[in-house]
């Protein structure tokens, strides 16, 4: 099978089998077909072969990081190990290749204060302030991904159950919590400002999309990047030093669980992570919390011993 065919019939896997997204299905394509530009005419998929899969690399990363390189060769493994079981290889040419070494980098997140500060950055003099505010509610009291909160509808939300309808990687669902204050929010939005978006974009003659729980100017559904940018502008405001993005929140809100005595099961089942060993990057509790933990559950933790 030639690489363009190959390349084909793995994307539409990706994307009717595994049900990946449009964007990471697209990333997928761009790497693999970087692959094939690569030096060596590459046309066939029997054309991989360690030796080319390590040149590859070496050039890589002479141009990029390591992060980069790793993702780029995850895709190729991806790749190899599909057709193989696919019967198109007889062998996984990358089976003896291993990743550059990554360091573990640990996501940023907010102080507890850091978030009400956060929280109450939106304000009156601001266009969209009841509905930025409700993102950012939901966003620390949910943990979900931004791309899931854009794709969030109406429907999706039982504001008398407080509970939201979360369609996450791999078009998984699953049903994650959602505290007071985030609904109290919401409905402020939803009954002032969401309906004069919709009536706004109704009067200039627009198509107005009204399954959206959070829809924009023109009527349509948000997009990451402008709650990316206005997450950041609100941080700024709040004099939070650190770089804060939808992901910073969702750290936060697994960290604080965590911090709080939650166990890390529950945790991932609400991060909508398919392994615990992805939610286990978020367990970097403090020592002397850790110790406190300790101390208060373990029958000897504060050094007693009952009995002889």
């Amino acid at each position: 099978m030639n690489m363009t065919e190959g390349i084909d019939l793995f994307c539409s896997w990706l994307d009717n089998e595994k049900g990946y997204s449009i964007h990471t299905v697209s990333g997928y394509r761009r790497d693999l077909e970087e692959f094939c530009s690569h030096g060596d005419d590459i046309g066939s998929v029997n054309d991989i072969d360690a030796g080319r899969v390590r040149g590859y690399l070496r050039r890589l990363l002479t141009k990029n990081g390591p992060a980069t390189v790793a993702r780029k060769l995850s895709a190729l493994r991806s790749f190899s190990r599909f057709m193989l079981r696919e019967g198109y290889l007889e062998h996984d040419p990358l089976s003896a290749i291993s990743g550059p070494r990554l360091h573990k980098r640990i996501p940023g997140f907010l102080t507890v204060d850091q978030v009400f500060r956060l929280l109450d950055a939106p304000s009156d003099q601001d266009r969209f302030e009841h509905r930025d505010r409700a993102i950012l509610e939901l966003l620390y009291s949910t943990g979900i991904r931004v791309a899931e909160l854009v794709s969030t509808d109406l429907d999706d939300l039982d504001s008398g159950a407080e509970m939201l309808r979360v369609t996450g990687k791999g078009n998984k669902e699953r049903l994650v919590p959602v505290g007071g204050p985030a609904i109290e929010a919401i409905r402020k939005y939803q009954q002032g400002e969401r309906t004069d978006l919709i009536l706004a974009a109704l009067e200039k003659g627009r198509q107005v999309d009204d399954r959206p729980l959070f829809i924009n100017n023109r009527g349509g559904r948000l997009t990451t990047r402008s709650i990316e940018r206005f997450v950041s502008a609100y941080a700024q405001r709040a004099a939070i030093q650190i770089a804060v993005t939808p992901h910073v929140l969702r750290h936060s809100f697994a960290t604080h669980l965590l911090e709080m005595g939650a166990d890390l099961r529950s945790v991932q089942e609400l991060l909508g992570h398919a392994s615990l060993s992805t939610t286990q990057k978020y367990t970097h509790l403090t020592l002397d919390h850790i110790t406190e933990i300790y101390d208060k559950a373990h029958p000897l933790g504060n050094g007693e011993r009952h009995g002889n």
